[in-house]
Parts: C-alpha cells; sequence; structure tokens
C-alpha cells in the first residue's frame, strides 16, 4: 500500500532528484502535496504527480492524505519544519542535509523524533549509496589502518551556492548581491561554515565512519569564486576537504581518496542532481594494481528513501543516536573551520 508524501520545497532538488525518485518507487510512496515558500513552483511540480499545491507550510501538514513529510527547503529552515511535522502527527519524515545548522537545534529535533517514535531519514545519499558500503567492508576486510582522506568536490556553478555566498555573508542585503569580500575573515568564515553544512555535509557523515573524532581543524580558507578548502585531524586521520565551483571548468568530479597502510580507495560519486546509479570505487595497491567494483543501477537517493520505508514499517530500527552523532560532527567541523578563518589559520 502506498503512503501519501507532503515535499516541503520546491527547488531544483525536488525536481530532479525527489520526484522521479519517488515515481520509481511508486509502490510505496505517491507524491500527494508539494508547498513551496511564495516561488510558484510548487503548482508546476505537483501537477506532474497529480498532486496539490500550497504555500508555507500550514496547509500540507493539515492535509490528512500526507503520511510522510520530505524537508527539502534551505538548511536554515530544516530543524523548525521537522519540528512543525512532529507537532502536527506526522510519523515519518525525510529530511535534506543537514538536519539543523546548530547543536541546540540538532538536540531538539532528536530529542523530538525519539519521544514521539517518528520515524527520520537524514538524505545524506553519499552515506546511502551501496557502492559506499563496499568501501567500508573492503576496508574492514583489509586490516589496512586508514591514515589520510581526501574530498575533492569540483562543480559547474549551482544557484542555490551563489545565494549563500553572496546573502550569508555578514551585512549583506539580499536586493543586492555583490561578490563578498574574501579578505574580510568574519565573511569568509560565514562563508565557509553555510557551505560545509550545505556542500560539504555530503560526505560528512561517511567522513565520520573513517575519523570519528574531530581533533583540530589546521586551517580553512573560502576559494572563490565559491568554494573551500579545509585541513583538519580526525581520530588520528590527517583530512582535506577541497570544493570549488567554477564557470567552463573541467567535468564535474567528486571523489573521495581513502590512504591506508596496505592499498588506496577511490569512491567517485556521481554528479548532484542526476540518476547515474551508484559510486564508483577503485581500490590501488602498492604494486599498481587495481580493482574495480561493480557499479549498481540504484543510485543513494533510491536507497535512502527505501530506507525510510524501512523505518516506518518498523522493519530496521530508526538510528537516533547515529543521526544526532552525524549532525553533531558536520556542525563542529563547520564551526572549526569558521573559527579558524578569524583566526588567521589559512595555509
Amino acid at each position: 500500500m502506498t503512503a501519501g508524501v507532503g515535499v516541503i520545497g520546491a527547488g531544483p532538488g525536488v525536481g530532479a532528484l525527489h520526484l522521479p525518485t519517488l515515481a520509481r518507487l511508486a509502490d510505496r510512496f505517491a507524491v500527494v502535496h508539494i508547498a513551496d515558500a511564495g516561488s510558484g513552483r510548487a503548482a508546476a511540480l505537483a501537477a506532474r504527480s497529480g498532486a496539490r499545491s500550497s504555500t508555507g507550510i500550514d496547509d500540507l501538514l493539515a492535509d490528512p492524505s500526507v503520511e510522510i513529510v520530505a524537508v527539502c527547503s534551505p538548511p536554515a529552515r530544516h530543524a523548525e519544519q521537522v519540528l512543525a511535522a512532529v507537532a502536527a502527527g506526522k510519523r515519518a519524515i525525510l529530511c535534506e542535509k543537514p538536519l539543523a545548522m546548530t547543536h541546540e537545534d540538532a538536540d531538539a529535533v532528536i530529542d523530538a523524533c525519539r519521544r514521539s517514535g517518528t520515524a527520520l531519514v537524514v538524505g545524506t545519499n553519499h552515506h546511502f549509496d551501496t557502492a559506499w558500503a563496499r568501501a567500508k567492508h573492503h576496508l574492514v576486510a583489509n586490516g589496512g589502518r586508514v591514515r589520510t582522506v581526501s574530498v575533492t568536490v569540483a562543480l559547474p556553478p549551482n544557484g542555490r551556492y551563489h545565494e549563500v555566498v553572496t546573502q550569508s555573508a555578514p551585512n549583506r542585503q539580499a536586493t543586492t548581491r555583490p561578490r563578498p569580500d574574501w579578505d574580510d575573515p568574519e565573511t569568509a568564515a560565514t562563508v565557509v561554515r553555510e557551505l560545509v553544512l550545505g556542500l560539504g555535509i555530503h560526505d560528512l557523515p561517511a567522513l565520520r565512519d573513517l575519523a570519528p573524532r574531530l581533533e583540530q581543524v589546521a586551517y580553512a580558507r573560502a576559494v572563490p569564486p565559491i568554494g573551500y578548502a579545509i585541513g583538519l585531524a580526525a581520530g588520528g586521520v590527517l583530512v582535506q576537504l577541497a570544493a570549488v565551483m567554477l564557470p567552463g571548468g573541467a567535468d564535474a568530479r567528486w571523489r573521495m581518496t581513502i590512504g591506508t597502510s596496505a592499498d588506496e580507495l577511490e569512491v567517485d560519486f556521481p554528479p548532484a542532481f542526476v540518476h547515474a546509479g551508484s559510486a564508483a570505487v577503485r581500490v590501488h595497491t602498492p604494486g599498481g594494481r587495481v580493482t574495480e567494483y561493480p557499479q549498481d543501477a540504484e543510485d543513494g537517493y533510491v536507497a535512502e528513501w527505501r530506507a525510510l520505508a524501512a523505518a516506518r514499517e518498523n522493519v530496521e530500527p530508526v538510528e537516533y543516536d547515529e543521526i544526532h552523532a552525524d549532525a553533531h560532527y558536520a556542525i563542529d567541523i563547520a564551526d572549526a573551520a569558521a573559527q579558524a578563518i578569524r583566526e588567521g589559520a589559512t595555509s
């Protein structure tokens, strides 16, 4: 029997990712309501699914046909909208990453979901990718100690992150969008924090699997026109996080490289906003041998919705503690990176 899904948000991710994913899982889910924040985009998206549309979240949360809520709004709204969905009696929620922007909000959301028994999944699709599970299994089976991790992201421009850069910096007016003053430490710190929690968040739960305890952010800097470079130590592992969005740049790349005492793993995730199957995993040995793992047709977007169905139907437990720890880990890195920039630790 299908469950009715109400989607809060009508941005590119909803149209390109969640609606096609839910259409693939039509035996489990049916989109019945889409709400925007006043853009008017919800009506066009809802028409694709024969769903209702509205502005704001009140009508959607009051809709009795909405059994599951997908929170796909801008990150700063996630925590409050999850809390509103729980208060409205909705007992299954998929929240796009990040779950929250502050430690206090993360605590409040997890506490509310745990007390109400609400099934909760955070849409960190890389972490749900079957190829990532395969990579973790290799690391455990091979027995090599993880020494280094690097995550390199090169993407074409994305309007959402341009807005983060031009509007989230201190004292920016929404009506004017000048380039940020990268020489101003507070501006750079604010932008990098937003980008870590909005873009880098894709890989931070996977990073926590490998390096679970943040020790120090050694350096952090903003990379114009939109990006960051961060070096940190966590759990005895040296980590580099780098991201940049360049118009007319090279083909998109989203690669995690894991160096161990025995070999090196490359995990190439598909670019955002496409359905291209699972990540590609390659293992390089010191002798020059390369082993490639097979890719799956299903991607992490499908897997995260399957996980929500399993949690809602009590087939799998809700991993409140892991979701909670992932949220705090990401916020810790974002806060520490911002503070490093303020203190001048940029190289």
